[in-house]
């Protein structure tokens, strides 16, 4: 039997249940976009903290506002729960789990396995099951697949398989999850047109591919065209600075050319969830391919160095200031990875601050979203928030713009900091530079 036809009526007569697994920064607002368009949505996370806040309708995502999270709860369409064994229960299984590096800067496909591994447990015929998590090309294929068909079940007929990249832009105000194309790559003609008709109950536009391959490889090209150009306009940062002039300048020149530059800019390293990963991801399966990626590993290399390179500014600004790094207190603005969020995850920030203690100099924080610095993937820098006084700024030898969020008001960090070194070009951009250029070093 197939049951492709019983799924594609139930999800155009929105009867089908979707599950979502993740409920973090991709899987929450996906689960909000099903429930808007009236599809009742189980959501499977392993952190029962999480599950308790979303079934009380409170938002621990800050972007996310409290508000949309208990018109959510109050819908009756979205419950929470941490029992995979529901799984059996939903119609379509969409998957949303990280995907980090290794210790040696290889895929960490932990997640995937164990999630995946839930899933074929409770596989049943008629399900559709989508990955989101950005991966390497073939990991639909390769891990997925042969776990779902030691059920006995055939793709394309008994169950569906897709691959249809997450594209969140956290804190965007433009772009959310409805209105940003949505690319699906099915493993049969039958995977990708279910697939298809399930996104575009909940998106403006479908993007649709002829494998999971072609899907996992835009994903990771889109990532890795940002991580290489941003590698670029860092390098030639460096070559900017020892020539005295300034890139920012640089760049908002060349942006005057209206066909043939797109403007990128410099800072203290890479963060987020894609752009620092999804190069190495690329690169490792290249290599299994038996094919070098020059051009991407050296883009990594560059972006990987930059924590590294402002903190050496630093050290060079305090030096011709006649003091020294070690014993110095630094204050850094911002562990964000962004500006506006509080999402840490791989933040140059944390890079910066061991860079800062490594180098023997006292360190302090500031970010007025993220109160504490939990213990995350590298780091355990068991650190709180310091709150923002002149009394602080006047104590620092040198406050560090890492992350430049709105809410800082630059021209009042310049009026109290002895030295700021900024590395996003705020206090240029908000005007606060003038008058202060001696005190304001560029990194």
């Amino acid at each position: 039997m197939n049951h492709a036809p019983s799924l594609a009526a139930k999800i155009e007569k929105r009867t089908a249940k979707i599950g979502v697994i993740g409920l973090g920064y991709v899987g929450l607002p996906l689960v909000m976009r099903f429930a808007e368009e009236r599809f009742r949505v189980v959501g499977f996370d392993i952190d029962p903290v999480k599950v308790a806040k979303l079934n009380a309708g409170v938002s621990y995502i800050r972007h996310i506002p409290g508000r949309k999270v208990r018109a959510l709860h109050r819908s009756g369409l979205f419950e929470a729960t941490t029992d995979y064994g529901r799984l059996k229960t939903v119609d379509a299984v969409i998957i949303c789990v990280p995907t980090p590096l290794d210790k040696n800067s290889g895929p960490d496909m932990s997640y995937i396995e164990v999630t995946s591994d839930e899933v074929a447990k409770a596989l049943r015929k008629g399900q559709l099951i989508s990955l989101e998590s950005t991966t390497y090309p073939g990991t639909t294929r390769e891990i997925l697949l042969p776990k779902f068909e030691k059920r006995g079940f055939k793709a394309g007929r008994d169950f569906f398989l897709v691959f249809s990249p997450e594209r969140e832009d956290p804190g965007n105000p433009v772009f959310n999850t409805k209105n940003i194309p949505k690319i699906v790559g099915g493993l049969t003609p039958a995977c990708r047109t279910l697939g298809a008709a399930l996104y575009g109950k909940v998106v403006d536009k479908v993007v649709d591919v002829g494998s999971p391959e072609a899907a996992e490889f835009a994903k990771i090209l889109e990532n890795t065209f940002r991580s290489v150009n941003i590698a670029l306009v860092n390098e030639l940062k460096m070559l900017a600075d020892r020539m005295g002039v300034d890139i920012w300048e640089v760049i908002a020149a060349a942006s005057s050319k209206p066909f043939g530059f797109m403007p990128f800019y410099p800072g203290p390293g890479l963060g987020g969830h894609c752009i620092p990963i999804d190069p190495f991801y690329l690169a490792w399966k290249a290599r299994e391919m038996k094919f070098n990626t020059h051009f991407i590993e050296l883009a990594g290399e560059i972006n990987t160095n930059m924590p590294g390179y402002v903190v050496t500014r630093l050290a060079d600004a305090l030096n011709a200031r006649g003091a020294c790094l070690k014993g110095a207190k630094v204050l850094v603005l911002g562990v964000a990875y962004k500006k506006d969020i509080d999402d840490m995850r791989e933040s140059p920030s944390l890079e910066v601050i061991e860079h800062l203690r490594h180098k023997g100099a006292k360190v302090l924080y500031n970010d007025p979203y993220v109160p504490k610095i939990p213990k995350v993937r590298k780091h355990d820098l068991q650190m709180a928030s310091t709150p923002l006084t002149p009394r602080l700024l006047r104590a620092m030898d040198a406050v560090m713009i890492i992350t430049d969020h709105t809410a800082y008001d630059y021209r009042w960090i310049g009026r109290h900091a002895r030295l700021v070194v900024d590395t996003r070009n705020a206090m240029r951009r908000a005007g606060a530079a003038r008058g202060r250029e001696a005190k304001i070093v560029k990194a």
